[in-house]
């Protein structure tokens, strides 16, 4: 099963980088076991070229930093019928879902991670606050992550938003 994290997001931001510490942490836990099949690639913005490059995957997990009211993290399902946007700047994972199908005619099992931010200022470094919940959003990720080819069977058992 090929699986690709991607995590988005501006380290210079404080908790906007959440995304790509979440998917570094992850890149070290998956080097350090040694599991086959995963993929990693952080930016500060997904971009439409990135249908392509989820064309070729099983599973994809964004991340990304989010300043809803939800308690520490939760899961959404991307399917390319919700959120769909494009600008100049930045592309939404709703329309980089529904640009790989259209253009590739691929369909992964694309999911996004929230995890709740506090602080948005022009700093380096996350928030306490954000840190224990990216450290719960790590650990419940692993779980999932061990044996990714159980994610669709137990799809109804997960954390979502």
């Amino acid at each position: 099963m090929k699986v690709l994290l991607y995590g988005y997001g501006n380290p210079g931001r404080q908790d906007d980088g959440l995304g790509i510490a979440f998917v570094e942490r992850m890149k070290a836990w998956v080097v350090e076991h040694g599991y086959p099949d995963f993929e990693f690639e952080n930016n500060y913005q997904l971009n439409i070229e990135d249908a392509d490059a989820i064309s070729d995957k099983d599973l994809v997990i964004f991340a990304d930093a989010s300043q809803e009211e939800i308690n520490d993290f939760c899961f959404s399902k991307v399917d390319g019928s919700a959120d769909i946007s494009f600008t100049t700047h930045a592309a939404s994972p709703g329309y980089i879902v529904k640009l790989c199908k259209d253009l590739f005619h691929a369909e992964p099992l694309v999911l996004l991670i929230h995890i709740r931010g506090y602080s948005w200022e022009f700093a380096e470094g996350i928030s306490k606050k954000a840190e224990r919940n990216l450290e719960r959003a790590l650990e419940y990720a692993k779980k999932w992550l061990m044996h990714p080819e159980k994610i669709q069977d137990d799809y109804d058992k997960m954390k979502f938003c």
